[in-house]
């Protein structure tokens, strides 16, 4: 049980009923999960406001109440206590009742559209390699040493990312890789949590669902830098125009990397095949099996971390070099008749625009490219017709299918994305509603040779339709068709 007065440290509260001499088990903002000598945050969500369930929380057990508006109706042995914003309370009294665990590890954020997963992912892979206990929180799984968790959010709320931190403080855990998500800032997941480094991967369309303008979403990304303390780094990527925004106002110290201009750390491609690619980082030439030019700035990320952090140099290049593909990152599965099945997480229009370029600049001939791809439903609309433009442009065919339509038509939406499609691009192009027909549709469009990308699920291994979710492995189906087709 911990003492009120101390997890109210550093809240901003401007008033209190009831007596701050009361213990508290454990904190929830979620009122059905309440129990005895608890302590329940009433936050303003995007759908549901808490304060509707105070009493809930209170009939539950819940003694310590903290909210932006204390009720009229008071229980007399609950101890309430106004905050202006209880997302931000809820944060560093979470940090707080957690005894500040992110200041006993070093906690690198990872920030941007693309390439926070993969960057996360690999450094963890990379230290863990270079044998230091490590910690990760991801899309994919929440890494403690050697234990994993299921990951249910990009950047998971407050309470869970304290007691993931303290469960990796007790682990002995040196380093943790943390994705930071625009949703996990705006919603002040982050508050109360101490950086020793942040990384600025890159900014395109995505979530205007959720950001009413793109100038929303970036500033949003920037607040993370402008917060970061002056002990810290700031890593950000230069080439993209975003780069110079992050670092303005950043009180950090400001590092670059790049792979057009000057930069503090600066790579070149020299070669790529499927097999991997061999680039220059700093001038010194490396071989990694991964692929693509987004996977060379995602490594120079990685390398420019790993140099901050104080690993040797020629180390961490013997390190990259052994690096595996994070799941559901340009996988792939060959066929017995040498198709290549690519399944990858794209979603957005510059990740797609990236897997496609990596896959079309890889091609050795006349290959047919195949694109498979969906959007998710109850989610930003805007990019659709852009990513069924992209595809069109960049793919030989491509096959129209369902993503994770939530609650919306299936129909509806690759309608959507079917008005982006130009005319003379329009003929390239075909519709199957059921993702695993598109998919063998996709197979049997196949010859020998040929390249068929699979976006938009990556390590997803589930389709949601009308608040069902089933299983549903790309890779998995993409296998299945090929061994289909060698029977037939």
């Amino acid at each position: 049980m911990k003492s009120l007065k101390d997890i109210l440290y550093k809240v901003s509260v401007n008033s209190i009923f009831g007596s701050t001499d009361v213990g508290v088990n454990e904190i929830n903002f979620d009122s059905r999960k309440v129990k005895k000598n608890g302590l329940f945050v009433a936050q303003r969500g995007v759908s549901v406001d808490g304060h509707l369930f105070i009493s809930n929380a209170v009939l539950l057990g819940a003694t310590v109440v903290v909210c932006e508006e204390i009720p009229e109706v008071k229980e007399e042995k609950v101890t309430y206590v106004e905050v202006d914003d209880s997302s931000t309370a809820l944060a560093i009294i979470s940090a707080n009742f957690y005894e500040n665990p992110s200041r006993k590890l070093k906690l690198i954020g990872v920030t941007g559209t693309n390439g926070k997963t993969t960057i996360a992912s690999l450094l963890c892979q990379l230290f863990k390699k270079a044998e230091y206990k490590i910690g990760l929180l991801s899309t994919v799984k929440v890494v403690v040493d050697n234990k994993e968790y299921k990951a249910t959010h990009t950047t998971p709320n407050s309470v869970m990312i304290n007691k993931y931190l303290a469960e990796m403080v007790e682990e002995g855990v040196e380093y943790c890789f943390m994705e930071v998500s625009s949703h996990g800032i705006h919603q002040k997941r982050t508050e109360g949590l101490d950086f020793v480094g942040g990384v600025f991967t890159n900014l395109s369309h995505d979530h205007l669902d959720y950001h009413e303008t793109f100038a929303e979403y970036r500033d949003v990304k920037k607040s993370f830098f402008d917060s970061l303390p002056k002990s810290s780094f700031a890593l950000v990527n230069i080439d993209d125009k975003n780069g110079q925004v992050m670092l303005q106002n950043c009180k950090a110290q400001k590092h670059t990397y790049a792979l057009k201009t000057l930069a503090d750390f600066k790579a070149k491609v020299l070669e790529k095949s499927f097999s991997g690619s061999l680039l220059t980082i700093n001038g010194i030439e490396v071989w990694t099996k991964l692929i693509g030019v987004f996977n060379a700035y995602n490594l120079l990320a990685i390398y420019g971390v790993a140099n901050l952090l104080g690993l040797e140099n020629i180390e961490t290049l013997r390190l990259l070099s052994d690096l595996e593909s994070v799941s559901g990152r340009f996988q792939y599965a060959v066929s017995e008749d040498k198709v290549t099945g690519i399944v990858d997480y794209a979603h957005t229009p510059d990740a797609l625009k990236n897997v496609l370029q990596t896959v079309n600049d890889i091609r050795t001939g006349n290959e047919q490219v195949i694109t498979v791809i969906g959007c998710g439903g109850d989610r930003d609309r805007a990019k659709r017709p852009k990513m069924a433009n992209i595809a069109s442009q960049l793919s030989t065919q491509v096959v129209f299918t369902s993503d994770n339509p939530r609650t919306e038509d299936p129909q509806v939406i690759i309608d959507e994305m079917e008005n982006g499609v130009s005319a003379e691009n329009y003929k390239k192009t075909v519709s199957v509603l059921d993702r695993r027909q598109a998919i063998k549709t996709a197979c049997k469009l196949s010859k020998p040779g040929d390249i068929i990308l699979i976006a938009g699920k990556g390590h997803e291994n589930y389709q949601e339709i009308n608040g069902v979710r089933n299983h549903f492995d790309d890779l998995e189906e993409v296998i299945s068709c090929f061994n289909q087709l060698k029977k037939s």
